[in-house]
């Protein structure tokens, strides 16, 4: 088997490329042309072998290793952008939301799409928890919906703020809170107490008005990171706000982007961030200083989504 990097890190942009960069040198390492769309979203397969491109409508799962341009597998059943993808912890199967209003699980080994739930509203954004049995979506409508994996059924609804899209959706890695980011610049954030089912019951426990404009991504601090408990909010305003769970109260505000901040996510470590914008540039940030370290600079038009697995394979 073919020795795996000990860091994968990769931007996609309007430009129709997704670049693999060196993350400590700044060196875009690849070029993966994607002409037939854009990629809204990236993710690295917990293995590191795989990097997932949700386009529109498809998603395309392309070697991290190799040097062929063309994917190893394809993902059809979607009907408009894919706007969400991810993996379940060992790899076996993958998760994605689409603005043609589902849900979808695929099993990675298998072609087609195993199974299908109906948000009937466009999905912006899908999170699996943990417990690797429940997965939540955030819709164009505003509804929050958990699916429970194990019950094949929605197991909970909920509408933070009636009209008002759900943007973005974060779990923290104990399955202890979730935090849903709207275009209003609010983070709600519930925690999550287990009922006598395995049903996820979600109680109020802050309302955050992060920005003041749209916020496009939210995202919470790995397990790594204690006893620090982090949020990320990357916002329209081209900036991206680092808030201590504890409180929310405002730890950084990361300045430097010169146009909207699309994505963000974290080193394993919790320490540095890395962030995706409109300026066509990605970059990174420690998370202690609120400096930026480190600037990608490679694609032509807005750059939408980064992805970064920075931390260990799971034991196989």
């Amino acid at each position: 088997m073919s020795q795996q990097p000990s860091v994968v890190m990769a931007t996609a942009s309007y430009d129709h490329t997704i670049r693999f960069w060196e993350a400590k040198s700044g060196r875009c390492s690849r070029t993966i042309q994607y002409p037939e769309s854009q990629v809204n979203r990236l993710e690295i397969t917990p293995d590191k072998r795989y990097i997932a491109a949700a386009g529109n409508p498809h998603i395309r799962l392309f070697d991290v290793n190799g040097n062929t341009p063309q994917p190893v597998m394809s993902y059809d059943s979607h009907t408009n952008n894919v706007m969400a993808v991810g993996f379940q912890c060992d790899g076996n199967w993958m998760y994605s939301g689409s603005e043609d209003g589902t849900v979808k699980i695929w099993d990675l080994r298998a072609p087609g799409c195993q199974r299908e739930y109906e948000s009937r509203a466009a999905v912006n954004t899908v999170v699996l928890h943990p417990n690797q049995t429940e997965l939540i979506s955030g819709d164009q409508n505003g509804n929050i919906r958990v699916w429970d994996l194990t019950a094949n059924s929605c197991s909970c609804e909920l509408v933070p703020e009636v009209d008002t899209a759900v943007r973005s959706l974060t779990v923290m890695w104990d399955g202890s809170l979730v935090v849903a980011a709207n275009n209003r610049g609010t983070c709600y954030v519930w925690r999550l107490m287990r009922g006598t089912q395995t049903m996820t019951n979600f109680e109020p426990l802050h309302k955050l008005q992060a920005h003041d404009e749209y916020i496009l991504k939210c995202l919470l601090s790995p397990e790594l990171c204690e006893p620090n408990r982090y949020l990320a909010t990357a916002s329209s305003d081209h900036t991206v706000k680092i808030w201590n769970v504890d409180g929310f109260t405002l730890e950084k505000t990361l300045v430097g982007h010169q146009r909207w901040v699309w994505d963000c996510v974290f080193s394993v470590d919790g320490a540095f961030v890395i962030t995706a914008s409109s300026d066509t540039t990605a970059r990174l940030w420690s998370i202690a200083t609120g400096e930026e370290i480190k600037l990608y600079k490679g694609h032509s038009k807005a750059t939408v989504c980064c992805a970064l697995h920075d931390g260990a394979e799971p034991s196989g």
